[in-house]
């Protein structure tokens, strides 16, 4: 008789890169991009890295199937994962995995939102995870592989396949991958993780259902209170989830606006408060038909205005990216929760 492992094996005989790229997108296994193989050795060698890592995971929606270790490792080897980088997937997993965090209702949504995943702490440099300039964007391994094992097992064993049970009215490459670093050395403030009650020297992921990063862009402001008022415009907009104020956004803020800010006094908690109260919508900018179903569903307007936050806290803000006077705003699918996972020490 097979035991688990054994059955978890597929014969699939000497296929070339392209010819097991075509098998795997003829199974459904593909996000479209090609795949590596995950031959039995090189899951070995991520399973190992974590096999003292013995807490279950919960079913994966909207299938419901218990991942076990081995599955998880073969999608991270499929999306071109090092073995070091598996442990954040671990964790990213974690954290969609929470209820909290409403994994079955941001798959099942027509909003195109993807799993944003943030690591903070030593990890970063470790796994040289870009935290810099262009960490939204393209050509780092680690920022790009870590978050495309994510979508691969949601997509894999989830069942989260697009048009079944992936709802979204037009997606977003961030369903491709979504992750980048915080960039700690260049932040004015205490480390995201930290202030979220972790170590300095815990690694930590962050997961939260949202859209692609927002660019705000200020080359003028020479103030924080001027660098402060573009960005409570900036997200002050009728379009977003946020405008049912019943989720959360992040703020990532550039290093040179960040500055700025910190040069001229403001602090995390101080950003938070006026962001909440600036970053509201007036009823004038709303539909009446919207405004209504924004009353009987619960949050109706507060001095004509709409609030994207449920309470300043809800409101996330970081820095990360590099040179350059731009910042960016992340708004939430709204019924989700920004997660935060300790990253596991590797046996």
């Amino acid at each position: 008789m097979q035991d688990a492992a054994e059955a978890e094996i597929i014969e699939i005989g000497d296929l070339s890169p392209e010819e097991w790229t075509d098998y795997a997108i003829a199974q459904g296994w593909s996000d479209g991009l090609p795949l590596a193989i995950p031959t039995e050795a090189a899951v070995e060698r991520l399973v190992a890295l974590c096999r003292g890592d013995n807490e279950p995971f919960p079913p994966i929606s909207p299938r419901q199937v218990v991942p076990t270790l081995r599955s998880l490792a073969a999608n991270a080897v499929m999306a071109g994962c090092r073995p070091d980088y598996f442990p954040v997937v671990l964790a990213a997993l974690r954290g969609v995995l929470r209820p909290e965090y409403n994994l079955h209702g941001t798959l099942a949504t027509t909003h195109p939102c993807a799993p944003m995943v943030l690591v903070s702490g030593p990890a970063r440099h470790a796994l040289g995870l870009n935290c810099g300039t262009n960490c939204f964007g393209q050509g780092n391994r680690a920022n790009a592989t870590i978050g495309r094992a994510l979508e691969l097992i949601l997509l894999n064993i989830g069942g989260a396949r697009p048009g079944v049970m992936d709802r979204a009215t037009q997606g977003s490459p961030a369903k491709y991958s979504f992750c980048f670093g915080e960039n700690q050395e260049e932040s004015p403030w205490a480390p995201y993780h930290v202030r979220r009650g972790f170590a300095p020297e815990d690694s930590v992921v962050t997961v939260m259902a949202g859209e692609g990063p927002h660019n705000i862009n200020d080359h003028a402001s020479t103030t924080g209170e001027g660098i402060l008022t573009t960005i409570a415009q900036s997200i002050a907009q009728p379009g977003s989830n946020n405008i049912y104020g019943k989720g959360p956004y992040v703020l990532v803020l550039g290093p040179e606006h960040a500055a700025t800010l910190a040069r001229d006094g403001w602090t995390i908690e101080a950003l938070q408060q006026a962001l909440f109260e600036r970053a509201r919508v007036h009823v004038s900018r709303v539909s009446p038909e919207n405004v209504r179903q924004y009353v009987d569903s619960g949050h109706p307007p507060v001095d004509d205005h709409l609030l994207l936050a449920p309470t300043p806290e809800d409101i996330h803000i970081l820095v990360a990216g590099g040179a350059g006077k731009h910042s960016a705003w992340i708004p939430s699918f709204g019924g989700t929760a920004v997660c935060s996972v300790k990253v596991r020490a590797p046996a």
